[in-house]
């Protein structure tokens, strides 16, 4: 059976112009002709172009597979291998680009103008979870609360960083010992260490009045990647984030209330 240009082009994915293109440069010419002078392509001229865009895909030059189809001597499977070789430095290359990108978007997403060696050292078990971070800044990015942060983020030392996180952990103890002590959430201990909290945030990031410290906590109990900002995996407990998030709720109360 034979087919028109036309017919080729629609159910092989190429354009007209693409096959007269390699009828041109000598890959490719239809070996049959209709009645009235048009070429028309066969089942042999049909295999010949699934090769051609076979090597094509793989990234092979015109001059590379006009030798390789024209060539009896050629050996496909070594131009093959070194595409392949090609390809893995390329695919190699690539994720490096992509992981510049993503530490990029990261300093740009949680404001922490860390080398990854930095981070690690004053991080510890604490990790910026990038998804958390971008979609963070799309529920977020429009605030001023948010772009406040960011920017006193950004403009922290390491010095800083380190002072941040100590002040942190030792936050975060008094919240376990006030969580395992068994009080409710709406004790005073539990209130206090939210108090605490709602400093923290204030000296470091951003002005965090009541009403947005409970919109930070239902954060913790709607998404984990939050709450681990917050206390790391390994020292979460069952329960802890809701405990947090109502000690906030009952500490707003108690503000309101004086």
């Amino acid at each position: 059976m034979s087919y028109s240009v036309g017919q080729v082009s629609g159910f092989a994915g190429v354009t007209v112009r693409t096959l007269h293109h390699y009828d041109k440069a000598g890959l490719l010419t239809p070996g049959e002709r209709s009645p009235a002078g048009y070429r028309l392509y066969g089942d042999a001229d049909l295999a010949r172009l699934q090769q051609i865009l076979f090597y094509r895909e793989l990234g092979f030059s015109l001059e590379e597979i006009r030798t390789l189809l024209a060539d009896p001597e050629a050996d496909p499977l070594a131009y093959l291998r070194e595409r392949h070789r090609a390809l893995k430095e390329q695919v190699d290359r690539l994720n490096r680009l992509v992981e510049v990108a993503e530490r990029a978007i990261e300093v740009q997403r949680t404001g922490v103008r860390l080398t990854p060696e930095e981070r690690f050292d004053v991080f510890g078990d604490v990790a910026f979870d990038l998804s958390y971070a971008t979609d963070a800044h799309l529920k977020w990015g429009d605030s001023a609360g948010h772009r406040e942060a960011m920017a006193r983020a950004a403009a922290h030392t390491k010095e800083d960083w380190r002072a941040i996180m100590a002040e942190a952990s030792q936050w975060r103890r008094s919240l376990l010992q006030a969580f395992e002590e068994g009080g409710g959430a709406d004790s005073e201990r539990a209130m206090d260490v939210a108090e605490e909290h709602r400093g923290h945030i204030g000296r470091w990031f951003t002005p965090c009045p009541p009403e947005t410290h409970c919109r930070i906590a239902d954060e913790y109990t709607e998404d984990p990647r939050a709450f681990a900002l917050v206390v790391p995996p390994p020292e979460q407990r069952p329960g802890l984030d809701r405990y947090l998030r109502d000690a906030v709720r009952a500490n707003a109360e108690r503000m309101r209330s004086r």
